[in-house]
């Protein structure tokens, strides 16, 4: 017998017999047990409690990281739980009076003056509809006198949304167009060819000032949300304390008191040029 063979009986005086843990094709990889060489480890049952430990903690991970995606695309939302009192101020700071509206402003006025309320990403127009000369409106002194809603010697401030309620487009592409901007006049309750009005350059929807901001051309279907104004009768001091109650949702909130933080106790009208387009959209 060859003595370098390694299949060896028992009674070779040079060696013990072969063990059979040793028979598996040379190149191939066994484990066997420390305590018990002759006993295989079952490394199929050995890899799948592996695969299952690495998936748990796999698992584990993916939930949290899946739990902070959904926190991170539906953050908490921002917003109050009601309509603030908020003093407004003049261009300048100072506190904005019927005294210095009534002054200032009027039909006529070109510029947009805007403030933010309630929220800081919501702006109104605030307009004075009394006619240039201060007397009575007509259609040959164009102007606006008890306008529902409005507050003064005469009921001609009112403030509405400076936010289009088609697609939101904001001031200055929607703006007020005082009379003689556009040569397109509206029947309105008080005028039946009214030439000053809200309108938005870009679809064309047109607003009626005198009338709660009522569609007068589409595409928008809703009127302007309008501000509830106060003014003091001691100081003459105007606050805005809320929406009227037949105001829609102030387009792109989901409502009016969210989407952004309050503007607080006090909101500074800002002067902007107007955007003019004299297009308008089909009648509502």
């Amino acid at each position: 017998m060859n003595p370098l063979s390694l299949d060896c009986p028992v009674s070779c005086p040079y060696g013990e017999a072969r063990s059979p843990r040793f028979d598996f094709p040379v190149g191939q990889v066994r484990r066997v047990a420390a305590a018990d060489p002759d006993q295989d480890v079952d490394e199929t049952k050995r890899n799948i409690l592996k695969l299952l430990a690495v998936a748990g903690i796999v698992g584990a991970g993916a939930g949290g990281l899946v739990g902070g995606t959904l926190q991170f695309v539906q953050p908490p939302t921002v917003g109050i739980s009601s309509f603030p009192i908020t003093q407004l101020l003049d261009v300048d700071g100072s506190a904005l009076t019927v005294e210095k509206v009534e002054s200032e402003y009027n039909v006529a006025t070109s510029s947009l003056y805007l403030f933010n309320y309630p929220l800081r990403n919501e702006p109104n127009f605030l307009l004075n509809l009394a006619p240039v000369n201060g007397e009575q409106p007509s259609p040959s002194n164009p102007g606006a006198w008890n306008v529902p809603g409005g507050v003064g010697t005469h009921g001609s401030i009112v403030a509405y949304s400076a936010i289009c309620q088609h697609l939101g487009c904001p001031a200055p592409a929607i703006a007020y167009y005082p009379p003689g901007t556009c040569p397109q006049t509206f029947p309105t309750p008080t005028n039946p060819n009214s030439p000053f009005y809200i309108h938005c350059s870009c679809h064309g929807s047109t607003y009626d000032v005198t009338n709660g901001a009522a569609n007068l051309t589409g595409p928008a279907v809703l009127p302007l949300p309008q501000i509830v104004l106060v003014a003091d009768p001691d100081t003459g001091n105007i606050t805005a304390t809320g929406n009227t109650p037949n105001s829609p949702t102030v387009n792109g909130h989901l409502n009016t008191l969210q989407g952004d933080y309050s503007v607080g106790t006090s909101s500074q009208l800002a002067k902007e040029n107007p955007v003019i387009v004299c297009f308008f959209g089909l009648p509502s």
